[in-house]
């Protein structure tokens, strides 16, 4: 029997077969579609159904909205953990990039409040998409060796910054349309064939934010192992994620480049939908633990290149 239980929300883009086997529980964020509500995970219905449908929507230019997640959602969401007598650990997508995470601490202190003697952590995984799910899956490996609840708070705490996030997108219009970058750079970077590449910062609210300019698709995958190779620890003994917006082959292009570098245990998986429909179809992402980001690497904040704007979630 498990000492207590692990909630993730659907951000944190944990392939299912995973979620099941390590007894993990999704509270799904929910998007509008030209309209019409949709879960972006719902447990029972395949995920790569879900998001196949949900990229190809992308491409016929349907109007894709994500909405926060209230307290209330995470309340309801911990309750029959909690009422079970049973304590709970709840990740969430970064705070520098979405608001759920000050959500999910109001909810964890009125469940507390509510139900005296039970402890409920609400951790900002400091990430999203695989690079939550990579914290997400160490946390487990500890409750699962029999670490306290509060023991696996506090490590998955102090590690979130060693999960780095480095991606590459498919068509600079979705950054374009959100407002993550100027007109003028996704006009000119698309007749250049320009693609950039991103990475989740080392400030205290971790941001995405530019990293790197390449010219064409194959470098800016190149680029993405080549930042595994220079930041990644244990090679060979860690489990290193790739996700993408729809575009398989060059998910596996890039797994096989991190292969050659020595990574054994991948992860390929499709792109989470709530941060994936502000990236778009064609988005490559790679995560690994490594090197600390705190200390490391620019901020958002002391980036000052003319096209450093940070690429932020609204949900």
């Amino acid at each position: 029997m498990k000492s207590f239980d692990i909630y993730v929300d659907s951000g944190a883009n944990i392939p299912q077969a995973i979620i099941k086997s390590r007894g993990l529980r999704v509270i799904s964020y929910h998007m509008t579609v030209n309209g019409e509500d949709r879960l972006c995970y719902e447990e029972g219905v395949p995920f790569e159904e879900t998001a196949k449908k949900f990229y190809d929507d992308m491409r016929a230019g349907a109007e894709v909205k994500t909405s926060l997640m209230n307290a209330e959602t995470f309340y309801d969401a911990l309750l029959p953990s909690v009422k079970e007598g049973k304590d709970v650990i709840l990740f969430t997508i970064s705070s520098g990039i979405s608001a759920t995470n000050k959500q999910a601490q109001e909810a964890a202190k009125k469940l507390e409040a509510d139900f005296p003697g039970r402890k409920v952590f609400a951790i900002d995984s400091e990430n999203a998409s695989m690079g939550e799910g990579l914290l997400v899956l160490k946390t487990a490996d500890l409750r699962d060796l029999g670490e306290s609840v509060e023991t696996c708070a506090e490590w998955a705490r102090e590690n979130a910054f060693k999960t780095n996030s480095y991606l590459t997108v498919g068509d600079l219009k979705y950054l374009k349309r959100t407002g993550r970058i100027s007109t003028t750079l996704a006009i000119a970077g698309t007749l250049l064939g320009i693609k950039p590449v991103l990475r989740a910062d080392g400030s205290a609210n971790t941001k995405i934010v530019f990293f790197s300019k390449e010219r064409g698709r194959k470098k800016a995958l190149m680029a993405l192992a080549e930042a595994y190779k220079e930041r990644a620890s244990d090679y060979d003994k860690q489990t290193v994620a790739i996700c993408h917006g729809d575009c398989e082959e060059d998910a596996n292009y890039l797994a096989d480049l991190i292969r050659e570098i020595g990574a054994q245990e991948i992860i390929v998986e499709y792109y989470d939908l709530c941060t994936g429909s502000h990236v778009g179809p064609g988005t490559v992402a790679l995560f690994f633990f490594g090197k600390d980001r705190r200390g490391t690497l620019p901020t958002a904040e002391a980036e000052k290149k003319p096209h450093g704007k940070v690429v932020t979630d609204k949900a």
